[in-house]
């Protein structure tokens, strides 16, 4: 019995486009996400989802609810899906906080796995809840294939879960806006079809496609 599960990054937001940190402040989709949310839409047509989840951050679920028309399928808000709390650097720009927090972005972009945020959090605890709630969706669904439509950050850390790897690996995992990943579960093993996969988007002009 293989139990699938679709892994979506939500589609872009204004704040993506100005490189400003979300983490947990609700910002919706722009235009442009919601194209690439059709795109996915469009390229997981054919697949016969059973079930969808998403963080409860307006970005991932307008991005699962877009891909669900075809399929006739609400999703299900889960907490344990919600992004990277990044504390006092939510609502600012890459560039301030390059400035204002020069060593802590250093550790962050060279060693990701030992920051905790200040008043936000670490890639420990998004793991904890993000895989928690892995575990718990295919619990209840096995044998199915689910939907789950979450952010970067969280999306990273289940990738490195899901392939036996640590948070250290963070930065060598893309994850482009409304990218696709896609695991399988055999025998209590998991499995791995494809990692940001974004062919669906080629066509489509103003991506942003570096790691923001």
């Amino acid at each position: 019995m293989t139990t699938r599960i679709l892994l979506v990054r939500h589609g872009r937001t204004e704040w993506n486009k100005g490189e400003i940190f979300r983490g947990t402040v609700d910002i919706p989709l722009d235009d442009q996400g919601r194209r690439e949310a059709a795109c996915a839409r469009e390229w997981l047509r054919s697949e016969k989802l059973d079930a969808a989840y998403a963080s409860p951050l307006s970005r991932a679920m307008e991005t699962a609810r877009i891909i669900l028309e075809p399929h006739g399928l609400s999703v299900t808000p889960h907490p344990g899906l919600t992004d990277l709390n990044y504390g006092d650097w939510q609502g600012v720009s890459l560039g301030e906080v390059r400035q204002k927090y020069p060593e802590l972005y250093r550790m962050w972009k060279q060693t990701p796995h030992t920051v905790v945020f200040p008043n936000g959090e670490g890639l420990a605890s998004v793991r904890d809840r993000a895989l928690g709630a892995v575990q718990e969706i295919v619990t209840r669904h096995l044998g199915k294939t689910v939907l789950l439509a979450a952010h970067r950050v969280v999306n990273k850390v289940l990738v490195m879960a899901l392939l036996g790897l640590d948070n250290s690996h963070f930065w060598r995992i893309g994850q482009d806006t409304a990218a696709v990943n896609e695991f399988a579960l055999e025998d209590g093993v998991w499995i791995c079809r494809r990692v940001n996969d974004t062919c669906h988007l080629r066509e489509l002009e103003g991506r942003v496609t570096h790691d923001f």
